[in-house]
Protein backbone atom coordinates (compact mmCIF):
# COMPACT_ATOMS: atom_id res chain seq x y z
CA UNK A 1 0.00 0.00 0.00
CA UNK A 2 2.87 2.46 -0.38
CA UNK A 3 2.52 2.94 -3.58
CA UNK A 4 4.08 6.76 -2.72
CA UNK A 5 5.79 8.40 -0.61
CA UNK A 6 4.81 12.38 0.33
CA UNK A 7 8.12 14.00 1.17
CA UNK A 8 7.26 17.18 3.32
CA UNK A 9 11.16 18.57 2.02
CA UNK A 10 13.60 15.52 0.45
CA UNK A 11 14.90 13.61 2.72
CA UNK A 12 17.36 10.88 2.38
CA UNK A 13 16.54 6.67 1.60
CA UNK A 14 18.41 3.63 2.51
CA UNK A 15 19.65 2.17 -0.49
CA UNK A 16 21.38 -0.62 0.75
CA UNK A 17 18.41 -3.68 0.01
CA UNK A 18 18.58 -2.48 -3.43
CA UNK A 19 22.25 -3.70 -3.87
CA UNK A 20 22.27 -7.17 -5.67
CA UNK A 21 24.58 -8.08 -8.54
CA UNK A 22 23.22 -7.87 -12.18
CA UNK A 23 23.63 -9.37 -15.38
CA UNK A 24 25.35 -7.09 -18.74
CA UNK A 25 22.94 -4.64 -20.19
CA UNK A 26 21.41 -6.40 -23.17
CA UNK A 27 23.14 -4.05 -26.09
CA UNK A 28 20.00 -4.97 -28.46
CA UNK A 29 17.82 -5.41 -25.57
CA UNK A 30 15.44 -2.91 -23.39
CA UNK A 31 15.20 -2.86 -19.77
CA UNK A 32 12.71 -1.18 -17.88
CA UNK A 33 11.43 -0.73 -14.08
CA UNK A 34 8.32 -0.65 -13.08
CA UNK A 35 5.92 -0.97 -10.04
CA UNK A 36 4.17 -4.59 -9.82
CA UNK A 37 0.75 -5.33 -11.84
CA UNK A 38 1.56 -1.78 -13.28
CA UNK A 39 1.10 -2.94 -16.82
CA UNK A 40 -0.77 -6.34 -17.89
CA UNK A 41 0.92 -9.05 -19.09
CA UNK A 42 -0.33 -8.63 -22.71
CA UNK A 43 1.19 -6.06 -23.32
CA UNK A 44 5.08 -6.80 -23.90
CA UNK A 45 4.31 -9.36 -26.34
CA UNK A 46 1.71 -7.11 -28.09
CA UNK A 47 4.76 -4.23 -27.93
CA UNK A 48 7.23 -7.05 -29.67
CA UNK A 49 4.58 -7.81 -32.23
CA UNK A 50 4.28 -4.00 -33.16
CA UNK A 51 7.83 -3.86 -33.86
CA UNK A 52 7.95 -6.77 -36.26
CA UNK A 53 9.25 -6.29 -40.17
CA UNK A 54 11.19 -2.86 -38.20
CA UNK A 55 15.05 -2.81 -37.32
CA UNK A 56 13.99 -3.03 -33.72
CA UNK A 57 12.26 -6.41 -34.33
CA UNK A 58 13.05 -9.28 -31.68
CA UNK A 59 14.24 -7.39 -28.91
CA UNK A 60 15.24 -8.31 -25.50
CA UNK A 61 12.88 -7.18 -23.11
CA UNK A 62 13.07 -7.20 -19.42
CA UNK A 63 10.54 -5.68 -17.24
CA UNK A 64 11.56 -5.88 -13.71
CA UNK A 65 8.30 -5.31 -11.38
CA UNK A 66 9.08 -3.22 -7.55
CA UNK A 67 6.71 -3.15 -4.96
CA UNK A 68 7.19 0.07 -3.83
CA UNK A 69 8.02 3.70 -5.38
CA UNK A 70 10.30 4.56 -3.10
CA UNK A 71 12.73 1.80 -4.43
CA UNK A 72 11.99 2.75 -7.89
CA UNK A 73 13.62 6.49 -6.90
CA UNK A 74 16.69 5.20 -4.46
CA UNK A 75 17.56 3.00 -7.93
CA UNK A 76 17.82 6.41 -9.91
CA UNK A 77 19.56 7.78 -6.75
CA UNK A 78 21.96 4.19 -7.07
CA UNK A 79 22.37 5.29 -10.97
CA UNK A 80 23.47 8.87 -10.75
CA UNK A 81 26.38 8.16 -8.22
CA UNK A 82 27.28 5.47 -10.70
CA UNK A 83 27.47 8.09 -13.54
CA UNK A 84 29.09 10.66 -11.75
CA UNK A 85 31.99 8.79 -9.97
CA UNK A 86 32.27 5.32 -12.25
CA UNK A 87 35.43 3.07 -11.39
CA UNK A 88 38.29 2.16 -13.57
CA UNK A 89 36.14 -0.47 -15.60
CA UNK A 90 33.49 1.07 -16.07
CA UNK A 91 31.42 -1.13 -14.38
CA UNK A 92 30.07 0.95 -11.52
CA UNK A 93 31.05 0.80 -8.11
CA UNK A 94 30.39 -0.99 -4.82
CA UNK A 95 29.22 1.30 -1.83
CA UNK A 96 31.41 1.38 1.05
CA UNK A 97 28.60 -0.45 3.26
CA UNK A 98 28.00 -3.50 0.50
CA UNK A 99 29.94 -6.20 -0.79
CA UNK A 100 26.95 -6.09 -3.38
CA UNK A 101 27.07 -4.83 -7.32
CA UNK A 102 25.33 -1.80 -8.75
CA UNK A 103 22.17 -2.73 -10.31
CA UNK A 104 22.55 -2.86 -14.07
CA UNK A 105 20.91 0.34 -15.26
CA UNK A 106 17.39 0.61 -16.79
CA UNK A 107 16.47 2.44 -19.84
CA UNK A 108 12.67 3.57 -18.66
CA UNK A 109 12.08 3.40 -15.10
CA UNK A 110 8.26 3.87 -13.62
CA UNK A 111 8.20 7.32 -10.92
CA UNK A 112 5.10 9.22 -9.46
CA UNK A 113 4.62 12.74 -10.61
CA UNK A 114 5.03 13.85 -6.86
CA UNK A 115 8.40 12.81 -7.22
CA UNK A 116 9.24 14.14 -10.21
CA UNK A 117 10.89 17.59 -8.28
CA UNK A 118 13.16 15.81 -6.54
CA UNK A 119 14.35 13.45 -9.12
CA UNK A 120 15.40 16.50 -11.79
CA UNK A 121 16.87 18.89 -9.17
CA UNK A 122 19.32 15.81 -7.52
CA UNK A 123 19.73 15.17 -11.42
CA UNK A 124 19.04 11.62 -11.28
CA UNK A 125 17.12 11.70 -14.83
CA UNK A 126 17.38 13.48 -17.89
CA UNK A 127 15.13 14.99 -20.18
CA UNK A 128 12.86 13.63 -23.16
CA UNK A 129 12.79 14.75 -26.58
CA UNK A 130 8.81 15.03 -27.04
CA UNK A 131 9.76 15.20 -31.03
CA UNK A 132 10.54 11.90 -30.82
CA UNK A 133 7.97 10.22 -29.08
CA UNK A 134 4.72 9.11 -31.07
CA UNK A 135 1.43 10.40 -29.23
CA UNK A 136 3.00 13.51 -27.40
CA UNK A 137 0.39 15.93 -29.28
CA UNK A 138 -2.67 12.94 -28.49
CA UNK A 139 -1.65 13.48 -24.62
CA UNK A 140 -4.23 15.79 -23.08
CA UNK A 141 -2.54 19.24 -22.08
CA UNK A 142 -2.67 19.26 -18.62
CA UNK A 143 -0.83 15.71 -18.71
CA UNK A 144 1.67 17.43 -21.06
CA UNK A 145 1.83 20.81 -18.37
CA UNK A 146 2.73 18.01 -15.46
CA UNK A 147 6.23 16.47 -17.03
CA UNK A 148 7.12 20.06 -18.59
CA UNK A 149 9.74 21.65 -15.77
CA UNK A 150 12.47 24.15 -14.89
CA UNK A 151 15.60 22.59 -13.50
CA UNK A 152 14.40 23.34 -10.42
CA UNK A 153 11.10 20.66 -10.93
CA UNK A 154 8.80 23.45 -10.97
CA UNK A 155 5.63 23.43 -13.51
CA UNK A 156 6.76 25.42 -16.07
CA UNK A 157 5.27 25.94 -19.40
CA UNK A 158 8.69 26.59 -21.12
CA UNK A 159 10.68 23.91 -19.42
CA UNK A 160 11.51 20.61 -20.66
CA UNK A 161 9.64 17.51 -20.59
CA UNK A 162 10.96 14.89 -18.10
CA UNK A 163 8.47 12.26 -18.18
CA UNK A 164 6.30 10.61 -20.01
CA UNK A 165 2.65 9.74 -19.08
CA UNK A 166 1.37 6.57 -19.18
CA UNK A 167 -1.25 5.83 -15.91
CA UNK A 168 -3.01 7.69 -13.48
CA UNK A 169 -5.45 7.53 -10.57
CA UNK A 170 -7.11 9.17 -7.47
CA UNK A 171 -7.68 9.55 -4.29
CA UNK A 172 -11.23 8.09 -3.22
CA UNK A 173 -13.53 7.87 -0.29
CA UNK A 174 -13.78 3.88 0.71
CA UNK A 175 -16.85 2.45 2.77
CA UNK A 176 -18.37 -0.46 4.37
CA UNK A 177 -21.93 -1.05 2.29
CA UNK A 178 -22.95 -3.08 4.56
CA UNK A 179 -22.91 -1.41 7.71
CA UNK A 180 -24.00 1.88 5.80
CA UNK A 181 -27.30 -0.09 5.57
CA UNK A 182 -27.66 -1.64 8.69
CA UNK A 183 -27.45 1.72 10.00
CA UNK A 184 -29.74 3.27 7.21
CA UNK A 185 -27.20 5.94 6.27
CA UNK A 186 -26.80 7.37 3.04
CA UNK A 187 -23.49 6.30 1.19
CA UNK A 188 -20.83 9.14 0.80
CA UNK A 189 -20.62 11.10 -2.20
CA UNK A 190 -18.32 14.57 -1.57
CA UNK A 191 -15.19 15.25 1.20
CA UNK A 192 -18.30 17.39 3.39
CA UNK A 193 -19.39 13.70 4.66
CA UNK A 194 -16.41 13.22 6.50
CA UNK A 195 -17.74 15.81 8.61
CA UNK A 196 -20.98 14.11 9.26
CA UNK A 197 -21.56 13.33 13.01
CA UNK A 198 -22.31 9.54 12.61
CA UNK A 199 -18.77 9.37 11.48
CA UNK A 200 -17.10 10.30 14.45
CA UNK A 201 -14.40 7.58 14.93
CA UNK A 202 -15.66 5.52 12.35
CA UNK A 203 -12.74 6.98 9.69
CA UNK A 204 -9.53 6.16 8.46
CA UNK A 205 -7.16 8.60 7.02
CA UNK A 206 -3.97 8.87 5.20
CA UNK A 207 -0.71 10.01 7.24
CA UNK A 208 -0.17 12.54 4.45
CA UNK A 209 -0.23 16.41 5.02
CA UNK A 210 -0.91 17.07 1.49
CA UNK A 211 -3.63 15.09 1.41
CA UNK A 212 -5.97 15.95 4.47
CA UNK A 213 -5.08 19.32 4.94
CA UNK A 214 -5.69 19.33 0.97
CA UNK A 215 -9.40 16.90 1.29
CA UNK A 216 -10.40 19.86 3.59
CA UNK A 217 -8.84 22.76 1.46
CA UNK A 218 -11.30 21.01 -1.32
CA UNK A 219 -14.27 21.43 1.31
CA UNK A 220 -14.15 24.57 1.48
CA UNK A 221 -13.88 25.30 -2.57
CA UNK A 222 -10.39 25.60 -2.32
CA UNK A 223 -7.04 24.03 -4.48
CA UNK A 224 -5.06 21.69 -2.69
CA UNK A 225 -1.86 23.90 -4.00
CA UNK A 226 -3.40 26.57 -2.06
CA UNK A 227 0.19 28.30 -0.69
CA UNK A 228 -1.12 30.60 1.71
CA UNK A 229 -3.01 28.62 4.25
CA UNK A 230 -3.49 31.61 6.74
CA UNK A 231 -5.86 33.05 4.27
CA UNK A 232 -8.48 30.32 4.69
CA UNK A 233 -9.65 31.26 7.86
CA UNK A 234 -11.92 28.49 8.62
CA UNK A 235 -9.62 25.81 7.47
CA UNK A 236 -7.96 25.02 10.96
CA UNK A 237 -11.42 24.18 13.04
CA UNK A 238 -12.11 22.32 9.78
CA UNK A 239 -9.20 19.88 9.96
CA UNK A 240 -9.73 20.32 14.26
CA UNK A 241 -13.28 18.74 13.53
CA UNK A 242 -12.13 16.17 10.98
CA UNK A 243 -9.30 14.88 13.48
CA UNK A 244 -12.22 14.08 16.27
CA UNK A 245 -13.68 11.97 13.87
CA UNK A 246 -10.84 9.81 12.61
CA UNK A 247 -10.23 6.59 14.89
CA UNK A 248 -6.47 6.39 12.51
CA UNK A 249 -3.93 7.44 10.33
CA UNK A 250 -1.67 5.36 8.16
CA UNK A 251 -0.30 5.56 4.74
CA UNK A 252 0.28 1.72 4.66
CA UNK A 253 -2.44 -0.29 6.74
CA UNK A 254 -5.67 2.43 6.08
CA UNK A 255 -7.58 0.04 4.95
CA UNK A 256 -7.18 -2.86 7.15
CA UNK A 257 -9.58 -1.30 10.13
CA UNK A 258 -12.32 -1.09 7.61
CA UNK A 259 -11.92 -4.39 6.45
CA UNK A 260 -12.35 -5.50 10.00
CA UNK A 261 -15.21 -3.23 10.82
CA UNK A 262 -13.31 -1.27 12.86
CA UNK A 263 -13.76 1.92 10.81
CA UNK A 264 -16.57 2.41 7.95
CA UNK A 265 -14.99 4.99 6.24
CA UNK A 266 -11.80 5.55 4.54
CA UNK A 267 -9.85 7.55 2.34
CA UNK A 268 -6.48 6.52 0.24
CA UNK A 269 -5.46 5.84 -3.04
CA UNK A 270 -7.54 4.26 -5.86
CA UNK A 271 -4.72 1.63 -6.70
CA UNK A 272 -4.94 0.06 -3.22
CA UNK A 273 -8.91 0.28 -3.10
CA UNK A 274 -10.15 -1.18 -6.82
CA UNK A 275 -8.89 -4.33 -6.27
CA UNK A 276 -10.58 -4.70 -3.38
CA UNK A 277 -13.74 -3.00 -4.66
CA UNK A 278 -13.46 -5.43 -7.73
CA UNK A 279 -13.80 -8.45 -5.39
CA UNK A 280 -15.44 -7.73 -1.88
CA UNK A 281 -19.06 -6.70 -2.16
CA UNK A 282 -18.71 -5.27 1.44
CA UNK A 283 -16.63 -2.28 -0.09
CA UNK A 284 -17.46 0.08 -2.56
CA UNK A 285 -15.71 3.56 -3.27
CA UNK A 286 -16.95 6.83 -5.01
CA UNK A 287 -14.76 9.79 -6.46
CA UNK A 288 -15.91 13.07 -4.26
CA UNK A 289 -17.93 15.15 -6.59
CA UNK A 290 -16.06 18.37 -5.29
CA UNK A 291 -12.79 17.32 -6.80
CA UNK A 292 -10.05 15.20 -5.59
CA UNK A 293 -6.38 14.42 -5.56
CA UNK A 294 -5.15 13.36 -8.73
CA UNK A 295 -1.66 11.25 -9.29
CA UNK A 296 0.51 10.04 -12.53
CA UNK A 297 2.55 7.41 -12.88
CA UNK A 298 5.60 7.93 -16.11
CA UNK A 299 8.47 6.81 -17.56
CA UNK A 300 11.77 8.26 -16.80
CA UNK A 301 15.01 8.38 -18.38
CA UNK A 302 17.98 7.33 -15.66
CA UNK A 303 21.21 9.76 -16.31
CA UNK A 304 23.90 8.12 -17.89
CA UNK A 305 27.62 8.62 -17.16
CA UNK A 306 29.52 9.32 -20.21
CA UNK A 307 31.12 6.37 -20.61
CA UNK A 308 28.27 4.06 -20.68
CA UNK A 309 25.62 6.08 -22.21
CA UNK A 310 22.48 4.54 -23.40
CA UNK A 311 22.77 2.81 -26.92
CA UNK A 312 20.98 3.91 -29.73
CA UNK A 313 18.75 0.40 -29.53
CA UNK A 314 18.14 0.82 -25.82
CA UNK A 315 17.11 4.88 -27.08
CA UNK A 316 15.26 3.95 -29.90
CA UNK A 317 13.25 1.06 -28.24
CA UNK A 318 12.51 3.29 -25.03
CA UNK A 319 10.73 5.95 -27.61
CA UNK A 320 8.73 2.88 -29.00
CA UNK A 321 7.53 1.91 -25.89
CA UNK A 322 6.55 5.00 -25.14
CA UNK A 323 4.42 5.51 -27.84
CA UNK A 324 3.17 2.38 -27.51
CA UNK A 325 1.62 3.02 -24.46
CA UNK A 326 -0.09 5.97 -25.95
CA UNK A 327 -1.45 4.06 -29.27
CA UNK A 328 -5.40 4.32 -28.68
CA UNK A 329 -5.96 0.58 -28.13
CA UNK A 330 -3.12 -0.20 -26.13
CA UNK A 331 -4.30 2.65 -23.74
CA UNK A 332 -7.41 0.85 -23.64
CA UNK A 333 -6.13 -2.32 -22.54
CA UNK A 334 -3.54 -1.05 -19.78
CA UNK A 335 -7.04 1.14 -18.45
CA UNK A 336 -9.35 -2.12 -19.02
CA UNK A 337 -6.64 -4.47 -17.44
CA UNK A 338 -5.78 -2.87 -14.69
CA UNK A 339 -6.31 -0.31 -11.67
CA UNK A 340 -5.54 2.62 -13.02
CA UNK A 341 -6.36 4.91 -16.03
CA UNK A 342 -4.18 5.99 -19.56
CA UNK A 343 -4.35 9.68 -20.14
CA UNK A 344 -5.08 9.36 -22.92
CA UNK A 345 -9.14 8.29 -21.95
CA UNK A 346 -9.34 11.15 -19.51
CA UNK A 347 -11.04 13.41 -21.79
CA UNK A 348 -12.94 11.14 -24.37
CA UNK A 349 -16.34 10.76 -24.50
CA UNK A 350 -17.23 8.25 -21.95
CA UNK A 351 -20.54 6.42 -24.18
CA UNK A 352 -17.36 5.43 -27.05
CA UNK A 353 -15.21 3.45 -23.95
CA UNK A 354 -16.19 -0.60 -23.42
CA UNK A 355 -18.38 -1.13 -21.10
CA UNK A 356 -16.21 -2.18 -18.08
CA UNK A 357 -14.64 1.23 -18.37
CA UNK A 358 -18.44 3.13 -18.43
CA UNK A 359 -19.24 1.27 -15.21
CA UNK A 360 -16.55 2.15 -13.43
CA UNK A 361 -17.14 6.06 -12.03
CA UNK A 362 -14.47 5.40 -9.32
CA UNK A 363 -11.57 4.71 -11.76
CA UNK A 364 -12.79 6.94 -14.68
CA UNK A 365 -14.58 9.62 -12.80
CA UNK A 366 -16.62 11.93 -14.72
CA UNK A 367 -14.84 14.84 -16.68
CA UNK A 368 -16.48 17.97 -14.88
CA UNK A 369 -15.13 15.71 -11.65
CA UNK A 370 -11.73 15.74 -13.09
CA UNK A 371 -11.69 19.62 -13.86
CA UNK A 372 -12.49 20.11 -10.71
CA UNK A 373 -9.38 17.72 -8.81
CA UNK A 374 -5.60 18.41 -8.82
CA UNK A 375 -2.84 17.06 -8.94
CA UNK A 376 -0.34 17.99 -6.47
CA UNK A 377 2.39 20.47 -7.94
CA UNK A 378 5.54 21.12 -6.15
CA UNK A 379 4.90 24.21 -3.14
CA UNK A 380 7.59 26.83 -2.37
CA UNK A 381 9.07 25.77 0.80
CA UNK A 382 8.00 28.82 2.86
CA UNK A 383 4.93 27.22 1.89
CA UNK A 384 5.30 23.24 2.55
CA UNK A 385 6.81 24.80 6.37
CA UNK A 386 2.84 25.98 6.53
CA UNK A 387 2.10 22.22 5.72
CA UNK A 388 4.08 20.52 8.01
CA UNK A 389 3.50 23.18 11.26
CA UNK A 390 -0.55 22.95 10.54
CA UNK A 391 -0.04 18.96 10.65
CA UNK A 392 1.65 18.81 13.52
CA UNK A 393 -0.57 21.24 15.84
CA UNK A 394 -3.91 18.90 14.11
CA UNK A 395 -2.04 15.76 14.81
CA UNK A 396 -1.01 16.78 18.52
CA UNK A 397 -4.88 17.95 19.47
CA UNK A 398 -6.89 15.90 22.10
CA UNK A 399 -9.87 14.10 20.88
Amino acid sequence: MDRRLFLIGTGALALGPLLAACGAQEANGLKIRLLKNAIPPQLPGKFRQSLQGTPLANPQLDLIPEIQMRTLFSLLEIWQKNAATPNQSGQGFSLPFTRSRVPTRADLVTLGDYWLAAAIQKQFIQPLNPQHLTGWEKLPKRWQMLVTRDLQGNLDPQGQVWGAPYRWGSTLIAYRVDKFKEKGWAPPSDWADLWRPEFRGLISLLDQPREVIGLTLKKLGQSYNTRDLGAILQLKQELQNLHRQTLFYSSNHYLQPLLLGDTYVAVGWSTDILPIVQTDPKIAAIVPAAGTALWSEVWVRPVASSSAAFSQTAEALAEKWIGFCWQPEIAQTLSTLSDAVSPLLAEVDRATLPEDLQNRPSLLPDPEVLRRSDFLEPLPEETLKQYRQLWTEIRQMNG
